[in-house]
């Protein structure tokens, strides 16, 4: 009896017939696809065909590189946000010393200005911190007596006086300002030159002028400037400006408040005017003041009796000339 195989386990051709046929088929396509472009339109169509499973086997990569992507980028950006901030605070605080060298360099340039305008040699100096005592307007500057500040110079900006060096060191000096209640200096009114005195209010900025007649000709809006009658401060330079006038008739004096026109409060550089502080030499007493009644009538009697007693030489010396005239003539022999 025979024996054959299934059906199911037919080998039919041979591994190898098998080989060859598809080896050929495909070079018989390869050489009508690049002659004659015979399967263009069935790669097209297979393409096309095949597009959605790509896209569906793809869907999976896609997400995990979307879920990456996000995450990278915010960690990204948040980074540079910290960076930008970084550079934003650094940016902020290089323009605040922008502005405030820009100031500095305006104020040093009025500065310079003012130096040229000012007809006494003056010094420039910088502002170290305020006086320890807080019931004072004073501050510490960076110039002493080496470099020639002495006490009693005044002190002023680009605008007007800021005050007077009080005390002096070596390489510092203390200047009281002129809102100080112990400072007070001489002053004009500059539209009709009626002189005065402006004393300071101490905390609260601004300046007095006392003793002045309630119906003296100064209103709101006058400026005041140095009369330079006190040998310290040179004229003609500006204090302040009126801001308040209250004048009655049943006061003796008017109330009359000022205004600084000098930064006394907003700059660091200053003008020391290097002025000789020491006072003007006054005439002595007796040749200011004329002779009393006292020392005229002793002047006179002192002239008096001079003249009495060359009277009585000139008598004596007669008598001795001629002794017989004299005897008969006693009485005219000194009178001629």
């Amino acid at each position: 009896m025979e024996y054959s195989p299934p059906p199911l386990f037919k080998q039919g051709a041979s591994a190898r017939a098998k080989a060859v046929i598809c080896t050929l088929l495909a070079l018989a396509l390869l050489i009508a696809d690049s002659r004659i472009h015979a399967l263009l339109l069935l790669r097209q169509t297979v393409g096309t065909a095949l597009y959605p499973l790509q896209m569906v086997a793809l869907m999976p990569r896609n997400a995990a590189n979307s879920v990456i992507d996000y995450f990278s980028s915010l960690s990204t950006v948040e980074k540079e946000n910290q960076a930008l901030r970084s550079q934003q605070g650094e940016r902020a605080q290089q323009l605040q010393q922008a502005q405030l060298l820009v100031a500095e360099n305006a104020q040093l340039r009025n500065l310079l200005g003012a130096e040229q305008r000012v007809p006494v040699k003056s010094l420039m100096s910088e502002i170290l911190y305020d006086a320890r005592d807080q019931f004072a307007r004073k501050v510490i500057l960076n110039r002493g007596s080496r470099h020639g500040v002495a006490t009693g110079q005044p002190v002023i900006d680009d605008t007007g006086i800021v005050g007077q060096v009080t005390r002096v060191f070596p390489f510092t000096s203390e200047v009281t300002l002129l809102t100080d209640k112990d400072q007070a200096i001489p002053v004009q009114v500059l539209r009709n030159g009626l002189r005065s005195v402006a004393y300071g209010r101490g905390q609260s900025g601004y300046l007095d002028l006392r003793f002045v007649s309630f119906n003296a000709d100064i209103k709101k809006g006058d400026v005041l400037v140095t009369s330079g009658i006190d040998g310290v401060y040179p004229a003609g330079l500006s204090v302040a400006k009126v801001v308040q006038v209250e004048s009655k008739s049943t006061d003796a004096f008017a109330h009359i408040v000022c205004e600084p026109i000098a930064g006394i409060d907003r700059h660091t550089q200053l003008l020391i005017l290097l002025v000789d502080p020491s006072p003007i030499a006054r005439p002595d007493d007796e040749a200011a003041v004329p002779d009393s009644k006292a020392d005229i009538l002793s002047k006179r009697r002192l002239t008096e009796s001079t003249r009495d007693k060359t009277r009585e030489a000139a008598k004596e010396a007669v008598k001795d000339n001629n002794p017989d005239g004299a005897r008969k003539n006693p009485q005219g022999a000194g009178v001629r």
